[in-house]
């Protein structure tokens, strides 16, 4: 069963009273399964919350399929009444993190140059996804800032990034597509488990989803409570350091 809508909408909605109505919502669109269905979660969800809906393609230039892909995205904005902007990138092959980092950190300086004042940049990262970065950045021995994981909303360039799904399961993503006879394109290189996203998703994540059912839900729960843990952190630091001297005056025995 397909999640329900009404949900997102909350999410939106409170995000909206918080943070005011953007400009702009552009959907991240790369053409794929879950970017499509936000991209039509989004524009049907609009007139609700009285958001101007546009869809933003990253065209990385990558695979031999790039410009097929832009057209896509373009055919799909259109028939969904919506303009889609291409951004072209270059990304550096040879970067010191590897290709996937600097296709991500090519992605989101053009996402984010986007972005006017008060605009939104909307991704379709889900619970999976979240799932696999908690597990990334365990195997990297990050602290309670990296566990957290993907925040649901944080500024980005001029604008703030909002991730809305991050509370549903990449198997309500796939329902929702088909009960939409939506369509999209598959990218071959999701299929490579020499990276370590795909092999987490491809080979750890199912075996421990086959042993554990809610591990994708527990692995997300965790990272909420790893948000919980560095926010009170956080404060905690900014009141020693506050009670630490005055501007421009740092009393180093306060801080022991």
């Amino acid at each position: 069963m397909p999640f329900d809508p009404a949900s997102v909408q909350s999410q939106l909605a409170a995000l909206v009273a918080r943070h005011g109505r953007p400009g702009r919502a552009w959907v991240a669109f790369s053409g794929g399964r879950d970017s499509t269905v936000l991209l039509d979660l989004a524009v049907g969800l609009a007139p609700q919350l009285g958001i101007r809906v546009a869809a933003a393609h990253v065209h990385h230039g990558l695979q031999v399929e790039a410009d097929a892909w832009a057209t896509h995205c373009r055919a799909v904005a259109a028939e969904l009444g919506v303009d889609c902007r291409v951004l072209a990138v270059d990304v550096d092959r040879d970067g010191p993190d590897g290709l996937e980092a600097a296709a991500r950190h090519a992605r989101y300086a053009a996402l984010g140059s986007l972005l006017d004042e008060a605009d939104w940049l909307m991704t379709a990262h889900h619970r999976d996804d979240q799932a696999e970065t908690v597990l990334l950045n365990l195997m990297r021995g990050a602290g309670p800032r990296g566990l957290r994981g993907a925040a649901g909303s944080r500024r980005l360039g001029r604008g703030r990034l909002v991730r809305p799904l991050l509370d549903v399961a990449a198997t309500d993503i796939e329902a929702r597509a088909a009960e939409r006879g939506l369509r999209w394109i598959e990218d071959p290189s999701n299929l490579d488990t020499g990276r370590d996203r795909n092999f987490l998703r491809r080979e750890i994540l199912p075996r421990l989803s086959g042993r554990w059912p809610a591990a994708a839900r527990q692995l997300a729960r965790s990272a909420a409570r790893a948000t919980e843990a560095a926010l009170v952190l956080d404060e905690v630091a900014a009141a020693d350091l506050a009670g630490a001297g005055r501007p421009g005056r740092l009393d180093l025995a306060a801080l022991g």
